[in-house]
C-alpha cells in the first residue's frame, strides 16, 4: 500500500505546484488535473456501525494535439483514504455500510482520436456519456469513475442531426481493480449503442437502440430501444419545459432469462428567475422475478442520492418526485423529495429527501455540502448520508 500512498502524495504535490488554470488550447501537450477531497458519513439502520470515509482522489493526465485533427489523452488516478471505517468493496470491512471509494492507483483513460467538423472517431479507454446518462455514463460522483474500452463514433451530417455509435468491449467499474468480487471490477462486453438526435432551438428528439451483451454475466444482457423528447419555451421570465421518454427492454444475446419490461419518464419543469421547479415520474418495470436494469448508467444521479436503488428491485420501481434548484449569489442549491413504490405488488419502498449547497471558492475550486435521508417502509432500511467535498480542476 505504501507505493500507492507515495504516488498519490507525489501527484498531489505536482498539482499543488502548478499555477491556476489557463487556456491551453494552443499547446501541443497540456497537463490537466482534478483533485477532489471528500468526507462521507453514512448512518444505515442495517448496520450496527456508522461509516466514515475521508478520501482524496487525484486525476491527472497529459493531453496531446498533433498533426491535423488528431489528439490523444493519457490519464491516471490515485485514491487515498485517511479514515477507513467503511466498506469500500475492496477492504473487507463488511461490518460497515458501503462507501464504494476504494484506495488504489489506476489507469483511467488512454485513447487516440481524430476529429473534424463533422466526424469524431475515438478509440481506447475513455469516459462515455449519452443524453442524461440514464443508460450509459461515467458515474462521476464516485472517486473512481466508470470508463470503457470502446470505439466511439459521432457524425454530424447537418446542423440539426447527430448520429452516435459506441462499441463497448469492456467496462471498468467504480469498484476498482481490487474489489473482493471479481465481477464488480470489470466486465467483458460485446455491446453496441446506437443513438440518433435531432435538435432545434426549442426541442430535441433522440431515438436509440442499445444492444448490451455482458459476456461475464449473460443474464445481464439486454436489448433496450426507446425515444426521448425535450422541449422548452423561449420566455425568459417564465420558462416552461418538459422531458418525455419511453423505452422497452427485453432479453438479448445468450441471456437464459425471458422478460420484457417498460420504461418511461415524465418530467415537466418551470423556470422562475434563477429558480427551476421540477416534478417527475420515472417508471422501471418489474414482474416480481426480474426488473428492468441500467447497469452502465450514472446510477447515483437517479432515484435518490441514498443509492438504495442502484439495482432495480424485482418488483420494479416507481419514482415520483418533486424538486427545486437555483442560485443565490455565489451559492447553488438543490432540494428534492422522492416517493418510491413498486411496479408489481402495490406496495411502497419509502420516501427520501435530498439537498445540496455548493459554492466556488476561487477559480477552478468548488465546495459542496450534500445530504440524503431515506425513510423506508421496510424494517432496517432507513439511511442518512452526509457529504462535504472540495474539488479543484485545472490545466496548464
Amino acid at each position: 500500500m505504501q507505493p500507492r500512498i507515495l504516488l498519490l502524495a507525489s501527484a498531489i504535490g505536482l498539482a499543488l505546484a502548478a499555477s491556476p488554470a489557463r487556456a491551453a488550447d494552443a499547446k501541443p501537450i497540456s497537463f490537466e488535473w482534478n483533485l477532489r477531497a471528500r468526507a462521507e458519513h453514512v448512518d444505515d439502520a442495517a448496520f450496527a456501525h456508522d461509516a466514515d470515509a475521508v478520501t482524496a482522489r487525484l486525476r491527472a493526465g497529459l493531453r496531446a494535439k498533433f498533426a491535423t485533427h488528431w489528439s490523444a489523452l493519457l490519464e491516471a488516478e490515485a485514491i487515498g483514504a485517511l479514515d477507513r471505517d467503511y466498506n469500500s468493496g475492496a477492504n473487507g470491512r463488511t461490518q460497515y455500510p458501503a462507501v464504494i471509494d476504494p484506495t488504489g492507483v489506476e489507469l483511467n483513460q488512454l485513447w487516440i482520436a481524430r476529429q473534424s467538423d463533422a466526424l469524431l472517431v475515438r478509440l481506447g479507454r475513455q469516459r462515455l456519456a449519452l443524453d442524461n446518462q440514464r443508460w450509459l455514463g461515467a458515474s462521476g460522483w464516485r472517486q473512481n469513475e466508470q470508463t470503457f474500452d470502446a470505439l466511439a463514433v459521432e457524425w454530424k451530417p447537418s446542423a440539426k442531426w447527430t448520429l452516435r455509435y459506441d462499441g463497448l468491449a469492456k467496462v471498468h467499474r467504480v469498484n476498482g481493480d481490487d474489489a473482493r468480487d471479481p465481477l464488480a471490477r470489470e466486465r467483458d462486453l460485446s455491446s453496441h449503442f446506437l443513438n440518433a438526435a435531432r435538435a432545434t432551438p426549442r426541442q430535441q428528439w433522440t431515438g436509440y437502440a442499445y444492444l448490451h451483451e455482458d459476456r461475464d454475466v449473460q443474464a445481464a444482457s439486454t436489448l433496450t430501444y426507446g425515444l426521448r423528447w425535450h422541449g422548452d419555451t423561449a420566455n425568459a421570465a417564465r420558462r416552461w419545459g418538459a422531458t418525455l421518454e419511453a423505452a422497452h427492454q427485453v432479453d438479448y444475446a445468450d441471456n437464459p432469462l425471458d422478460f420484457a419490461h417498460g420504461y418511461w419518464l415524465v418530467e415537466p419543469t418551470l423556470g422562475l428567475g434563477k429558480t427551476t421547479l421540477r416534478a417527475g415520474w420515472e417508471h422501471l418495470g418489474g414482474n416480481g422475478t426480474h426488473a428492468l436494469q441500467t447497469p452502465l448508467a450514472t446510477l447515483h444521479a437517479f432515484n435518490g442520492w441514498a443509492d438504495k436503488f442502484l439495482v432495480t428491485p424485482n418488483n420494479g420501481l416507481e419514482d415520483r418526485y418533486l424538486g427545486a434548484a437555483g442560485k443565490a449569489g455565489k451559492f447553488a442549491w438543490n432540494v428534492s423529495w422522492h416517493d418510491y413504490r413498486t411496479d408489481t405488488g402495490n406496495s411502497r419502498y419509502g420516501r427520501e429527501w435530498n439537498a445540496s449547497l455548493s459554492r466556488p471558492l476561487r477559480k477552478g475550486v468548488d465546495a459542496m455540502l450534500k445530504f440524503a435521508d431515506f425513510n423506508s417502509d421496510v424494517p432496517n432500511r432507513d439511511a442518512t448520508k452526509v457529504w462535504l467535498q472540495v474539488e479543484w480542476s485545472g490545466a496548464r
